[in-house]
Protein backbone atom coordinates (compact mmCIF):
# COMPACT_ATOMS: atom_id res chain seq x y z
CA UNK A 1 0.00 0.00 0.00
CA UNK A 2 1.30 3.37 -1.07
CA UNK A 3 0.01 6.47 0.99
CA UNK A 4 0.16 9.70 -0.24
CA UNK A 5 1.11 12.49 2.41
CA UNK A 6 0.96 16.35 1.48
CA UNK A 7 2.76 18.35 4.33
CA UNK A 8 3.44 22.13 5.62
CA UNK A 9 6.12 23.13 7.60
CA UNK A 10 7.84 26.09 9.17
CA UNK A 11 11.80 25.42 8.30
CA UNK A 12 13.67 27.64 10.52
CA UNK A 13 14.90 25.03 13.31
CA UNK A 14 15.21 22.40 10.63
CA UNK A 15 18.47 21.81 9.51
CA UNK A 16 16.78 20.82 6.14
CA UNK A 17 14.85 17.89 4.59
CA UNK A 18 17.19 14.93 4.52
CA UNK A 19 18.03 12.55 7.51
CA UNK A 20 21.76 13.97 8.85
CA UNK A 21 23.69 11.94 12.01
CA UNK A 22 22.36 14.51 14.82
CA UNK A 23 20.66 16.84 13.39
CA UNK A 24 17.10 17.62 13.16
CA UNK A 25 15.33 17.32 9.99
CA UNK A 26 12.12 17.47 8.42
CA UNK A 27 12.50 13.93 7.52
CA UNK A 28 13.20 12.38 10.63
CA UNK A 29 10.78 14.29 12.59
CA UNK A 30 8.36 12.79 10.70
CA UNK A 31 9.43 9.56 10.01
CA UNK A 32 10.12 8.90 13.69
CA UNK A 33 6.26 10.05 14.54
CA UNK A 34 4.93 7.63 11.66
CA UNK A 35 6.90 4.85 13.17
CA UNK A 36 5.32 5.85 16.78
CA UNK A 37 1.70 5.33 14.70
CA UNK A 38 2.62 2.65 12.57
CA UNK A 39 5.49 0.69 14.24
CA UNK A 40 8.54 -0.45 12.40
CA UNK A 41 10.96 1.88 10.31
CA UNK A 42 9.23 3.99 7.88
CA UNK A 43 10.77 5.42 5.47
CA UNK A 44 9.08 8.44 3.06
CA UNK A 45 10.21 9.73 -0.60
CA UNK A 46 9.43 13.56 -0.89
CA UNK A 47 9.17 15.60 -4.05
CA UNK A 48 11.37 17.87 -3.09
CA UNK A 49 14.59 18.20 -0.60
CA UNK A 50 14.30 21.53 0.74
CA UNK A 51 17.32 23.02 2.76
CA UNK A 52 18.43 23.98 6.12
CA UNK A 53 15.41 26.89 6.42
CA UNK A 54 13.27 26.71 3.48
CA UNK A 55 9.47 26.29 4.36
CA UNK A 56 7.10 24.48 2.78
CA UNK A 57 3.14 25.04 2.68
CA UNK A 58 2.99 21.99 -0.59
CA UNK A 59 5.63 19.28 -0.12
CA UNK A 60 4.04 15.69 -1.14
CA UNK A 61 5.70 12.32 -0.17
CA UNK A 62 4.62 8.94 -0.27
CA UNK A 63 4.97 5.79 1.77
CA UNK A 64 5.18 2.29 1.35
CA UNK A 65 3.47 0.45 3.96
CA UNK A 66 3.88 -3.20 4.84
CA UNK A 67 1.60 -5.96 5.76
CA UNK A 68 2.23 -5.29 9.60
CA UNK A 69 1.84 -1.64 9.38
CA UNK A 70 -1.10 -1.88 7.00
CA UNK A 71 -2.60 -3.87 10.39
CA UNK A 72 -1.91 -1.13 12.22
CA UNK A 73 -3.59 0.97 10.15
CA UNK A 74 -6.58 -0.91 9.73
CA UNK A 75 -7.23 -1.24 13.43
CA UNK A 76 -7.31 2.66 14.01
CA UNK A 77 -10.52 3.63 15.91
CA UNK A 78 -12.53 6.47 15.19
CA UNK A 79 -12.54 9.78 17.54
CA UNK A 80 -14.72 9.82 19.75
CA UNK A 81 -18.57 10.95 17.90
CA UNK A 82 -17.05 9.68 13.93
CA UNK A 83 -18.57 6.31 12.49
CA UNK A 84 -16.46 4.63 9.68
CA UNK A 85 -13.88 6.09 9.57
CA UNK A 86 -11.42 6.17 6.38
CA UNK A 87 -8.34 4.85 8.28
CA UNK A 88 -5.85 6.26 5.67
CA UNK A 89 -7.53 9.45 6.12
CA UNK A 90 -7.20 9.19 10.11
CA UNK A 91 -3.04 8.67 9.57
CA UNK A 92 -2.86 12.69 9.03
CA UNK A 93 -4.50 13.55 12.44
CA UNK A 94 -2.63 10.54 14.45
CA UNK A 95 0.27 11.50 13.21
CA UNK A 96 0.06 15.27 13.83
CA UNK A 97 -1.30 14.29 17.54
CA UNK A 98 2.16 12.90 18.10
CA UNK A 99 4.01 15.62 16.27
CA UNK A 100 2.05 18.14 19.48
CA UNK A 101 0.17 21.39 19.42
CA UNK A 102 2.01 24.03 17.47
CA UNK A 103 4.25 22.08 16.08
CA UNK A 104 6.64 23.04 13.36
CA UNK A 105 5.21 20.35 10.86
CA UNK A 106 1.93 19.02 10.28
CA UNK A 107 0.93 16.46 7.66
CA UNK A 108 -2.39 18.19 6.26
CA UNK A 109 -3.75 15.26 4.62
CA UNK A 110 -2.84 11.11 3.91
CA UNK A 111 -4.73 9.57 0.90
CA UNK A 112 -4.17 5.86 -1.08
CA UNK A 113 -1.72 7.07 -3.93
CA UNK A 114 -2.70 6.64 -7.32
CA UNK A 115 -1.58 3.58 -9.07
CA UNK A 116 2.15 4.53 -10.23
CA UNK A 117 2.18 8.05 -8.25
CA UNK A 118 5.66 8.51 -6.92
CA UNK A 119 5.90 11.85 -4.89
CA UNK A 120 9.44 12.52 -6.46
CA UNK A 121 10.26 11.05 -9.92
CA UNK A 122 6.07 11.42 -11.12
CA UNK A 123 6.24 15.10 -10.55
CA UNK A 124 5.90 17.53 -13.64
CA UNK A 125 7.10 20.85 -11.86
CA UNK A 126 7.35 22.61 -8.42
CA UNK A 127 6.58 26.10 -7.45
CA UNK A 128 8.41 28.41 -4.94
CA UNK A 129 7.65 31.73 -3.46
CA UNK A 130 10.19 33.84 -2.10
CA UNK A 131 9.13 37.15 -0.38
CA UNK A 132 11.36 40.18 0.28
CA UNK A 133 10.54 43.33 2.79
CA UNK A 134 12.57 46.28 1.36
CA UNK A 135 12.70 49.81 2.87
CA UNK A 136 9.22 50.88 1.42
CA UNK A 137 7.45 47.41 3.04
CA UNK A 138 9.29 47.93 6.56
CA UNK A 139 9.92 45.28 8.76
CA UNK A 140 7.26 43.17 10.92
CA UNK A 141 8.86 40.77 13.23
CA UNK A 142 5.71 38.34 13.22
CA UNK A 143 6.95 38.16 9.45
CA UNK A 144 11.04 37.69 9.95
CA UNK A 145 10.89 33.73 10.00
CA UNK A 146 9.29 33.79 6.44
CA UNK A 147 10.69 37.36 4.94
CA UNK A 148 14.25 38.61 3.91
CA UNK A 149 14.88 41.98 4.25
CA UNK A 150 16.96 44.15 2.45
CA UNK A 151 18.13 47.78 3.31
CA UNK A 152 17.10 48.80 0.02
CA UNK A 153 13.98 50.44 -1.94
CA UNK A 154 13.81 48.05 -4.82
CA UNK A 155 12.03 48.69 -8.23
CA UNK A 156 9.88 45.88 -8.59
CA UNK A 157 9.31 46.58 -12.78
CA UNK A 158 12.48 46.01 -13.16
CA UNK A 159 12.90 42.64 -11.48
CA UNK A 160 10.01 41.48 -12.93
CA UNK A 161 11.26 42.78 -16.82
CA UNK A 162 14.63 40.61 -15.60
CA UNK A 163 12.93 37.72 -14.35
CA UNK A 164 10.58 36.90 -17.38
CA UNK A 165 13.88 37.07 -19.12
CA UNK A 166 14.96 34.13 -17.70
CA UNK A 167 11.62 31.60 -18.71
CA UNK A 168 12.61 29.04 -21.19
CA UNK A 169 14.96 25.93 -21.08
CA UNK A 170 18.89 26.69 -20.41
CA UNK A 171 21.58 25.68 -18.85
CA UNK A 172 21.60 27.58 -15.19
CA UNK A 173 24.98 26.92 -13.56
CA UNK A 174 25.89 30.35 -13.05
CA UNK A 175 23.00 30.02 -10.63
CA UNK A 176 23.17 26.89 -9.25
CA UNK A 177 25.73 24.89 -6.78
CA UNK A 178 27.86 22.92 -8.87
CA UNK A 179 27.51 18.78 -7.81
CA UNK A 180 28.89 15.79 -9.11
CA UNK A 181 27.47 14.75 -12.28
CA UNK A 182 24.18 16.24 -11.47
CA UNK A 183 22.92 18.57 -14.84
CA UNK A 184 22.29 22.04 -14.62
CA UNK A 185 19.78 22.71 -17.63
CA UNK A 186 16.29 23.25 -16.22
CA UNK A 187 12.72 24.33 -18.11
CA UNK A 188 11.91 27.72 -15.93
CA UNK A 189 8.43 27.57 -16.89
CA UNK A 190 7.30 30.84 -14.77
CA UNK A 191 8.71 33.62 -12.58
CA UNK A 192 7.79 37.26 -11.81
CA UNK A 193 7.28 39.77 -9.11
CA UNK A 194 4.59 41.45 -7.92
CA UNK A 195 4.09 43.26 -4.36
CA UNK A 196 1.77 42.06 -1.97
CA UNK A 197 -1.42 44.13 -0.26
CA UNK A 198 1.44 43.93 2.50
CA UNK A 199 3.61 45.80 0.83
CA UNK A 200 6.16 42.70 0.51
CA UNK A 201 7.63 42.07 -3.05
CA UNK A 202 6.68 38.12 -3.70
CA UNK A 203 8.60 36.55 -6.80
CA UNK A 204 6.70 33.22 -8.04
CA UNK A 205 9.21 30.86 -9.77
CA UNK A 206 8.31 27.68 -11.25
CA UNK A 207 10.33 24.51 -12.96
CA UNK A 208 10.52 21.13 -13.96
CA UNK A 209 12.88 20.81 -11.36
CA UNK A 210 15.29 22.99 -9.62
CA UNK A 211 19.39 22.48 -8.69
CA UNK A 212 20.96 23.40 -5.65
CA UNK A 213 20.18 26.93 -4.51
CA UNK A 214 19.01 27.97 -7.76
CA UNK A 215 15.87 29.77 -6.97
CA UNK A 216 17.74 32.08 -3.96
CA UNK A 217 20.14 32.71 -6.30
CA UNK A 218 17.69 33.74 -9.08
CA UNK A 219 16.04 36.33 -6.26
CA UNK A 220 19.32 37.11 -5.81
CA UNK A 221 20.02 38.15 -9.20
CA UNK A 222 17.17 40.10 -9.47
CA UNK A 223 17.84 42.06 -5.91
CA UNK A 224 21.05 43.44 -7.93
CA UNK A 225 18.62 44.55 -10.20
CA UNK A 226 15.75 46.48 -8.24
CA UNK A 227 18.70 47.70 -6.30
CA UNK A 228 19.81 49.58 -10.19
CA UNK A 229 23.37 47.32 -9.61
CA UNK A 230 22.79 44.83 -12.84
CA UNK A 231 20.49 46.05 -15.95
CA UNK A 232 17.17 43.37 -16.32
CA UNK A 233 18.69 42.29 -19.61
CA UNK A 234 22.13 41.35 -17.36
CA UNK A 235 20.26 38.43 -15.76
CA UNK A 236 19.97 36.44 -19.38
CA UNK A 237 23.66 37.44 -20.51
CA UNK A 238 25.02 35.96 -17.55
CA UNK A 239 22.94 32.95 -17.68
CA UNK A 240 23.98 32.40 -20.53
CA UNK A 241 27.90 33.45 -20.29
CA UNK A 242 28.00 31.33 -17.37
CA UNK A 243 30.16 31.60 -14.20
CA UNK A 244 29.77 33.53 -11.29
CA UNK A 245 29.49 37.54 -10.94
CA UNK A 246 29.65 39.85 -7.52
CA UNK A 247 26.86 41.43 -7.60
CA UNK A 248 24.52 38.57 -7.45
CA UNK A 249 24.18 37.00 -3.96
CA UNK A 250 22.27 33.49 -2.86
CA UNK A 251 19.80 35.17 -0.76
CA UNK A 252 18.64 33.66 2.73
CA UNK A 253 16.70 30.80 3.05
CA UNK A 254 13.95 32.11 5.44
CA UNK A 255 12.48 34.28 2.35
CA UNK A 256 11.88 30.97 0.58
CA UNK A 257 8.62 28.22 0.64
CA UNK A 258 7.92 25.31 -1.62
CA UNK A 259 4.01 26.10 -2.66
CA UNK A 260 3.07 23.57 -4.81
CA UNK A 261 4.33 20.48 -6.78
CA UNK A 262 2.40 19.47 -9.92
CA UNK A 263 1.59 16.27 -11.72
CA UNK A 264 0.03 14.72 -14.52
CA UNK A 265 -3.04 12.85 -14.69
CA UNK A 266 -2.99 9.53 -12.84
CA UNK A 267 -2.71 7.42 -15.94
CA UNK A 268 0.53 8.92 -16.95
CA UNK A 269 1.91 9.15 -13.43
CA UNK A 270 3.80 5.94 -13.66
CA UNK A 271 5.20 6.78 -17.08
CA UNK A 272 6.04 10.59 -15.90
CA UNK A 273 7.92 8.03 -13.60
CA UNK A 274 10.07 6.07 -15.18
CA UNK A 275 10.90 8.77 -17.83
CA UNK A 276 12.43 11.12 -15.29
CA UNK A 277 14.00 7.90 -13.78
CA UNK A 278 15.85 7.70 -17.11
CA UNK A 279 16.61 11.13 -17.47
CA UNK A 280 18.41 11.58 -13.98
CA UNK A 281 20.36 8.03 -14.33
CA UNK A 282 22.22 9.85 -17.74
CA UNK A 283 22.77 13.48 -16.00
Amino acid sequence: MRIRLDLSYDGTHFRGWARQPGLRTVQETLESALGRVLSGDPRVVVAGRTDAGVHATGQVAHLDLDPTQQGRLAAARAPRGQADPDPVAQLARRVNGVLGAYADLTVRSTTIAPAGFDARFSAVWRRYVYRIADRATGYDPLERHRTTSVRSHLDEERMDAAARSLIGLHDFAAYCKPRDEATTIRTLLAFGWRRGADGVLVADVKADAFCHSMVRALVGGCVAVGEGRLDPGDLAVIRDRGGKVPEIHVLAARGLTLAEVGYPADDLLAARAEQTRARRATD
